[in-house]
């Protein structure tokens, strides 16, 4: 380890073969698999030279990080699903038979609901293009548009802390309509005290990098993000910021609840591939007009 303008910079090399990690994969880790957790600002690399994360502690605005909260938790912590497949823990197809978690997709989707293709088919209406306003977004426009501004702060920091990969998905994100402002973002997913098991994030920009932000409500302890073949982890906090890799193996640890209402708001802010690709280069127009055709399909 090595110091550098306060910040800490770590080497990290695999502690678990790539192919030792399938025995992990849809598996809920444990403080024992983990050598280190990082309360600190840092930068960890991997020994052949490729950023695995950059943290930065007590970097976004109160208010804006006070806004996000008040307009998204009475949503995100009463309305769940068990549809989050491998990341929840299941072991079945069947989602009826998937854990329940609250984990809940904010923006833009591509993927009709099962009411919305239940509509599409009974209508007979000719099905548009893939790609909606998730339920949030869609009913509940003002909040929505109050939480932006913590989304443009994460937008603003992965320009400055990971240029690289900023710079190929702004790219991508400035050639559609469907996405979050003006960010590299077309989505976000909350999760709120959900242990995720270990996985590789799936959907998302390919050439991006992921990042994650926590908004804590109460005392509750657990919930670090973890990368369990580097043996390392953080505990990301409330105003802190955390970019890491998402298509290494990662997950958190078990989320404790020192209070019964404690809440581990989770947010990750991710461009997904396929609503750029069906979107991309369309007009202000058709932009406009799809919306209003899919909520006239729901009966909005």
């Amino acid at each position: 380890m090595e110091t550098k303008n306060g910040i800490r910079i770590y080497h990290v090399d695999k502690k678990i073969p790539d192919n030792q990690m399938k025995r992990f994969v849809n598996t809920r880790l444990r403080p024992a698999h983990i050598d280190r957790i990082i309360d600190h600002d840092a930068d960890v690399y991997t020994t052949d030279g490729r950023l695995l994360l950059r943290f930065r502690k007590g970097v976004l605005p109160k208010d804006h990080v006070r806004a996000f909260f008040d307009n998204v938790i009475d949503y995100a912590k009463h309305r769940g699903t068990s549809n989050r497949g491998s990341t929840s823990g299941s072991t079945t197809k069947n989602v009826k038979d998937n854990p329940l978690v609250f984990s809940n997709i904010m923006g833009y989707f591509d993927r009709w609901s099962p009411k919305q293709k239940f509509l599409f088919r009974t209508k007979k209406i000719r099905t548009p293009i893939e790609v909606r306003e998730t339920r949030f977004t869609a009913e509940f426009p003002e909040r929505f548009t109050k939480m932006v501004p913590l989304v443009e702060d994460v937008d603003r920091f992965y320009k400055k802390y990971i240029p690289d990969a900023y710079d190929r998905q702004i790219h991508k994100a400035n050639e559609t309509f469907f996405r979050i402002g003006k960010t590299a973002f077309t989505t976000l997913t909350t999760n709120v005290n959900f242990q995720t098991t270990v996985h590789t994030d799936k959907g998302d920009d390919a050439e991006g990098f992921g990042n994650l932000v926590v908004i804590e409500q109460g005392r509750y302890t657990g919930g670090e993000t973890c990368f369990p073949q580097y043996g390392i982890g953080v505990d990301v906090r409330t105003h802190d910021v955390l970019f890491m890799d998402v298509h290494e193996w990662h997950g958190n640890l078990p989320v404790h609840l020192q209070d019964k209402d404690a809440v581990r708001l989770s947010i990750v802010c991710y461009l997904r591939t396929k609503v750029w690709l069906r979107t991309r280069n369309k007009s202000r127009r058709f932009f406009d007009k799809h919306n209003k055709t899919v909520r006239h399909i729901k009966g909005k």
